[in-house]
C-alpha cells in the first residue's frame, strides 16, 4: 500500500467525517463528538484502518490549532482586552492556579513527588481551546455570558503556555533521565545547547522581534499582495505567514500555536485582519477536524484495559476537579446559576497543550513515560466525555436551573458588533459614513482597492481591504450580527453579484444600494434590495432647483416641488420594477409617466397651506425678487 498509501488514508479519513459527523448532528451531539467517534470507530483498537502512522497524521493536524489560535488572535482588537481584562486576569488566571494547586493536591496525595504532581497540575489545568470554541460556536452560546467568560479564561490559559513551558524544566527530578538523553538524542532547537539565561533571552526576543516583524514587514508585504488582485496569490501569502511563525516558535523550544496568536494579535488592527480570516477559515475548519479525528483514533484502549481503575479515577477526578473550580469561580465573578454550570462543562476537560507540555516534561526529565502515557489517555478520554456532558445540561438540567434571560445572547454592549457594513469605501462610501458617524454610528467599511485603503489608513480611517462580495469576508465582518448593508460600490456587476451572496446567505439584512440609474434600479428592487438610490438622481434634483431659485421662484415652492417629484418618482420606479419584463412595459411607462407629471402639476398649483413661503427664501433670493418688483 506504498504507492496509494497517501489517497486511502485521505480516503479513510474524509469518509469517516463525512459518515460521522452529519449524523452526530442529526442527533444533537454536535460535529466534535462526530470528529471524535469517527476516530475511534478507524483508529488501531477498532477497524485498523490507521495505525502507526496515526501519529504522523497527529502532527499534521495539530497545523489546524495553529491556525485557530491565528484566527483567536486577529479578533483581539485592543478595545475588546480591554474590556475583558477583568476576565481576563482575574478569572483566567484564578483558574489556572487554583485548578493547578487542587490537581497537584489530588497527584500528590497519590505519591508522587510534589515537582511531579505540580508538572501534572499545570499541564491538566489548561482546557482544549479547539473544542471549547467549536462547541459553543455551534450551540450558538460564543455570545452568551458563558461563552464570554470561556474564551476569557482560554485566552489567559494560551498564553500562560508560554510561562508553563519556560517553568517545566525547573521541575526537572533528581535522578531521572531525560527522554532526549536517554535515546541518545542531542537538542534539535537553535538554542537547546545555550545556557538557560541564553535560552531565555532568546526566547523573548523571538516574541519581540515577532511582534516587530509584524508591524514593520508583514503589513507592507500583505499590501503588496494585495495589489496583485490574486486571491490565491493573498491565500498563499496567508499561509506562509502562518507556516513561518510555527517553524521559528518550533526552532527556539516554543508552542508554535503560541507564536501564531501573537502574530494573530499583531495583525487585529491591520486592514487586512477580514480577508486573512475569509481566507484561513477553510483551513482550520478542515485541519480541525482532522486533528479530533486524530485525537479519537490516538486513544490506547489497550492501556485503558490494562489499567481500568487509575484511568477511569483520573478521568472522573479530572472532569470533577476543574468543574467544581470553574463553577466556584464563575459564581464568585457574579454569574448565574445557569451560565456557571456551562462554564463549568465545556472547560473541565484537558486540553491539546497537554500533548506538547507532556513531550515536553519528558524531554526536560520532569515526568518519566509510564506517567504521562496514562496521563495522555485521560485528557484524551475528558476531551471526548466533555462534550457530552455539556449535550446532556443543556437537554435536562439548564431549562430548570437559572433564568432565560442570561443565556440568551447579551446586548449590553452594541459595539462588539457594528450593526452597519458599507461595502465600496470610495467617495460615495466615505460621505455615507460621515453623515453615520454624526449620529455615533460607527460601520465596518470594506474596499477592494488596496491602494485606497491604504491611503484612507493613513487618514486613520479604519477601512478593510476584500471583496465584499465573497461570502466568508461579509460573514467575517459581522454580516450574521449587522442590521444594515450599504452597497456603495461604483461597478454594477460587482454590486448585483454582492446582492446576490447577502439575500442567499444574510436574508435578515436591509440592504441600500447605490445603483447607476433606473434600469439598473428595477433590476436590483426584483433581486430583492429594500432601497436604491440612483447615483445622479439628487444631484439632479439639487441642480434644477437651484436653477429655478436663480430664475425667482420661491425656495418653498422649489423645495415642495422637488419633494414630490422625488416621493412619485421613487414610487414610480417600484411600481415600474415588477412590469420590466412585460411587452406593455414602455407603454405602461409612458402612461405613468404622464400621469406623474399632470399630478406634480397640480399639487404645484395648489395654494400654500401655511402662508410662510417667504421664511424660506434667502437673503440673494429676496434682493432678486425685490430688484425684479421695481
Amino acid at each position: 500500500m506504498h504507492g496509494e498509501g497517501f489517497f486511502f488514508q485521505a480516503f479513510v479519513y474524509l469518509t469517516a467525517a463525512v459518515v460521522a459527523v452529519p449524523i452526530a448532528k442529526r442527533i444533537g451531539l454536535g460535529s466534535v463528538l462526530g470528529y471524535l467517534a469517527a476516530g475511534i470507530v478507524i483508529g488501531p483498537f477498532a477497524l485498523g484502518l490507521i495505525g502507526a502512522e496515526g501519529q504522523d497524521v497527529m502532527h499534521f493536524a495539530e497545523f489546524g490549532v495553529v491556525i485557530m489560535l491565528f484566527l483567536i488572535g486577529l479578533e483581539l482588537e485592543p478595545q475588546m482586552l480591554w474590556r475583558l481584562r477583568g476576565r481576563i486576569v482575574g478569572l483566567g488566571g484564578l483558574q489556572v492556579l487554583v485548578s493547578t494547586a487542587a490537581i497537584a493536591a489530588v497527584v500528590g496525595a497519590l505519591g508522587l513527588p510534589i515537582q511531579q504532581a505540580v508538572a501534572i497540575g499545570l499541564i491538566l489545568a489548561l482546557s482544549s481551546t479547539a473544542i471549547v470554541m467549536q462547541t459553543l460556536e455551534e450551540r450558538h452560546l460564543s455570545g452568551t455570558e458563558a461563552g464570554r467568560s470561556s474564551f476569557s479564561i482560554l485566552l489567559f490559559q494560551d498564553i500562560a503556555v508560554i510561562p508553563i513551558l519556560a517553568l517545566m524544566p525547573l521541575l526537572a527530578t533528581e535522578g531521572l533521565v531525560p527522554a532526549a538523553a536517554e535515546h541518545g538524542e542531542h537538542g534539535s532547537t537553535w538554542v537547546a545547547g545555550l545556557p538557560g539565561w541564553a535560552q531565555t533571552i532568546a526566547v523573548l526576543g523571538t516574541v519581540v522581534g515577532l511582534v516587530v516583524v509584524g508591524h514593520f514587514v508583514v503589513k507592507p508585504s500583505f499590501r503588496f499582495l494585495a495589489r496583485t488582485r490574486q486571491r490565491e496569490v493573498f491565500v498563499a501569502g496567508a499561509l506562509l505567514l502562518v507556516i513561518s511563525i510555527a517553524l521559528l516558535m518550533a526552532n527556539v523550544g516554543l508552542s508554535p500555536a503560541l507564536g501564531t496568536f501573537v502574530a494573530g494579535v499583531v495583525l487585529a488592527n491591520s486592514e487586512y485582519r477580514h480577508e486573512l480570516e475569509s481566507d484561513i477559515d477553510p483551513f482550520k475548519g478542515l485541519l480541525l477536524g482532522l486533528f479530533f479525528i486524530s485525537v479519537g483514533a490516538s486513544i490506547d484502549f489497550g492501556l485503558v484495559v490494562a489499567q481500568p481503575s487509575l484511568i477511569a479515577g483520573g478521568v472522573a477526578a479530572l472532569l470533577l476537579v476543574k468543574a467544581l473550580v470553574l463553577f466556584g469561580l464563575a459564581r464568585a465573578f457574579a454569574l448565574g446559576m445557569d451560565n456557571a454550570l456551562l462554564v463549568a462543562l465545556a472547560l473541565a476537560q484537558g486540553g491539546e497543550f497537554a500533548f506538547v507540555l507532556l513531550s515536553f516534561a519528558e524531554q526536560s526529565g520532569v515526568l518519566p513515560a509510564t506517567v504521562s502515557a496514562p496521563v495522555i489517555v485521560i485528557v484524551v478520554m475528558t476531551m471526548l466525555i466533555s462534550p457530552l456532558l455539556l449535550t446532556a445540561a443543556q437537554r435536562w438540567l439548564l431549562p430548570y436551573i437559572g433564568t432565560r434571560e442570561t443565556v440568551a445572547p447579551s446586548y449590553d454592549d452594541p459595539t462588539d458588533e457594528h450593526n452597519v457594513i458599507i461595502a465600496g469605501y470610495g467617495r460615495m462610501g466615505q460621505i455615507i459614513e460621515r453623515v453615520l458617524s454624526t449620529m455615533s454610528v460607527r460601520a465596518t467599511m470594506l474596499e477592494y482597492d488596496p491602494d485606497q485603503v491604504e491611503l484612507l489608513r493613513r487618514f486613520g480611517r479604519e477601512v478593510y481591504y476584500g471583496d465584499a462580495t465573497r461570502y466568508d469576508l461579509l460573514e467575517a465582518a459581522g454580516a450574521r450580527q449587522a442590521k444594515v448593508l450599504i452597497i456603495a460600490i461604483d461597478d454594477y456587476d460587482k454590486t448585483r453579484e454582492l446582492v446576490e451572496t447577502v439575500r442567499k446567505h444574510f436574508p435578515q439584512l436591509h440592504v441600500v444600494a447605490r445603483v447607476p440609474g433606473r434600469v439598473a434600479a428595477y433590476e436590483l428592487i426584483a433581486a430583492g434590495v429594500d432601497d436604491v438610490f440612483r447615483e445622479t438622481f439628487d444631484t439632479s434634483l439639487a441642480i434644477g432647483a437651484r436653477t429655478l431659485e436663480l430664475l425667482g421662484r420661491r425656495s418653498y415652492a422649489v423645495h415642495r416641488a422637488t419633494r414630490a417629484l422625488r416621493r412619485r418618482d421613487e414610487s414610480l420606479v417600484r411600481e415600474l420594477a415588477a412590469h420590466r419584463a412585460s411587452e406593455d412595459f414602455v407603454a405602461i411607462a409612458r402612461e405613468r409617466l404622464a400621469e406623474t407629471e399632470r399630478l406634480l402639476q397640480r399639487e404645484h398649483e395648489a395654494p400654500s397651506e401655511d402662508g410662510l413661503e417667504s421664511a424660506w427664501d434667502g437673503a440673494a433670493l429676496a434682493a432678486r425678487r425685490q430688484s425684479t418688483r421695481t
